[in-house]
């Protein structure tokens, strides 16, 4: 038994009418979104409802599945204690998960943190589902830093579990959307806020989850997004799939987004595999960037690719720009996958006889040392792109009125602490931004006695 049923809820506690004592009223659109999600399930009278929350424990590197007995909730940070629910976990779901899950070699199951206590991801759809139906186990999924193509893969997996299982069970993508629609809203505004929520609602009345991968990490990162890696691995349980989907609701009263909408499964179409869909794009993407790369980007790509495949230092070729074998400077190499940083390691000044010394060490380094990062696979090289960013002579600076984010990078010393960040970096737009990175990096405190340099680079893709 497959999977028919999928949906997309948000998670606003102030809906449950003992919080939002009277308040809800404004979200009266939602509210009906969540009962006709909830009529709905009680009709399939599912044995498993399965939910992944954003507001489960989260690893950067792990998907972490609630097990246990029984995961049990209260909205008591919520001041209201007295709503609670106590929900059996269906281990034998949640057992299979994990298992198919290490088969396919993703990074999933229940080694993280096991918290018995339900988060509002979790308990908000399940109030108004539990008005009109109550005998279900629950499988509850955290989200993780992994890609987005990991995620849709995961998916696959929960597909693949119910159906071994034989198991009758739906599946909510819980999660909100922008938490900047509105200059008077929790969270304030960005431009980009109302964009994502539109695009989500052409998503949801489209099924065209293609377009779940489209959005860049910086975009995400200005609308303030809560929900799109959950809405990820729900695309990845509909993999070849065909969908009636039904947006139910949109709206953001409270300056936060919300959606409410089902996909039912009516059949198989195996030209809906949209993680195939989006790597056959990106190689194609990567094949063009390469065929226009210049000679310090393919320098860098062909030191990383020589290392991983033969643990090799590649030896200098003999045809190099003259400006990269007699000159001296520091080099930062980055590496992106699918649109994200997959490592960034570089050297604030020289410590190599050349620039192009210097991007043959960097460019191992960015790709098996970064400690962000594990360690490219050989697996993942045709996935790459490089950026050779070659840093000219620091000068001191007084104040960040003499910094400009797309033009000038920033070294921020104190002490023995030195930390820096490149200029021009999508999503970074004043200098308070830049500084409060760097301090970040660096472990330097805003009280700490410190020095201000700038920097411009010359930026190789």
């Amino acid at each position: 038994m497959t999977i028919k049923n999928t949906f997309i809820l948000a998670h606003p506690p102030i809906i449950v009418p003992e919080v939002g004592k009277g308040e809800e009223r404004k979200a009266k659109k939602t509210i009906e979104g969540f009962e006709k999600v909830a009529k709905i399930i009680a009709s399939i009278k599912p044995d498993t409802i399965i939910i992944s929350s954003p507001h489960a424990i989260p690893y950067a590197d792990y998907i972490n599945i609630s097990s246990g007995e029984f995961g049990e909730g209260s909205f008591w940070n919520f001041r209201v204690p007295e709503v609670k629910m106590k929900i059996p976990y269906d281990n034998e779901l949640v057992e299979k998960i994990s298992e198919l899950a290490q088969e396919k070699n993703i990074a999933a199951g229940t080694l993280g943190e096991q918290d018995d206590e339900l988060d509002h991801g979790i308990l908000v759809p399940l109030y108004y589902i539990n008005k009109y139906y109550r005998d279900y186990k629950l499988v509850r999924i955290g989200l993780s830093g992994l890609s987005l193509t990991k995620h849709y893969e995961f998916g696959k997996v929960v597909q693949k579990a119910s159906e071994e299982l034989s198991r009758k069970a739906v599946y909510i993508a819980s999660g909100d959307l922008s938490h900047k629609l509105l200059p008077e809203g929790p969270y304030g505004f960005a431009p980009e806020g109302p964009i994502y929520d539109e695009k989500i609602g052409e998503i949801i009345e489209t099924a065209d989850f293609s377009k779940l991968f489209e959005f860049s990490p910086e975009f995400m990162e200005k609308a303030a997004d809560c929900g799109l890696r959950s809405f990820v691995i729900m695309a990845g349980v509909l993999d070849s799939k065909e969908v009636k989907s039904e947006l139910f609701s949109l709206e953001g009263p409270y300056g936060v987004g919300y959606a409410t909408g089902q996909f039912e499964v009516i059949g198989e179409n195996k030209n809906r595999k949209f993680d195939k869909i989006y790597e056959e794009k990106e190689k194609d993407r990567v094949k063009d960037l390469r065929k226009n790369s210049d000679p310090w980007v393919e320098l860098a790509r062909k030191s990383l690719e020589t290392y991983i495949r033969t643990n090799e230092t590649l030896k200098l070729p003999s045809n190099l720009p003259e400006e990269m074998t007699s000159r001296k400077a520091g080099v930062f190499v980055t590496i992106y996958k699918h649109g994200q940083l997959r490592g960034c390691i570089g050297t604030i000044e020289p410590t190599k006889d050349s620039v192009a010394e210097e991007i043959l060490e960097n460019a191992i380094s960015s790709g098996t040392r970064d400690p962000r990062f594990p360690r490219v696979e050989e697996s993942e090289l045709n996935e790459l792109v490089y950026s050779v960013d070659v840093l000219e002579e620091a000068e001191p600076i007084s104040s960040l009125e003499e910094l400009d984010t797309s033009k000038y990078g920033l070294i921020v010393t104190s002490g023995m602490k030195r930390g820096l960040l490149l200029p021009n970096i999508e999503g970074v737009d004043t200098p308070e931004e830049q500084l409060k990175i760097v301090r970040r990096k660096a472990g330097i405190y805003p009280h700490d006695k410190q020095t201000l340099e700038r920097f411009k680079v010359v930026r190789h893709k």
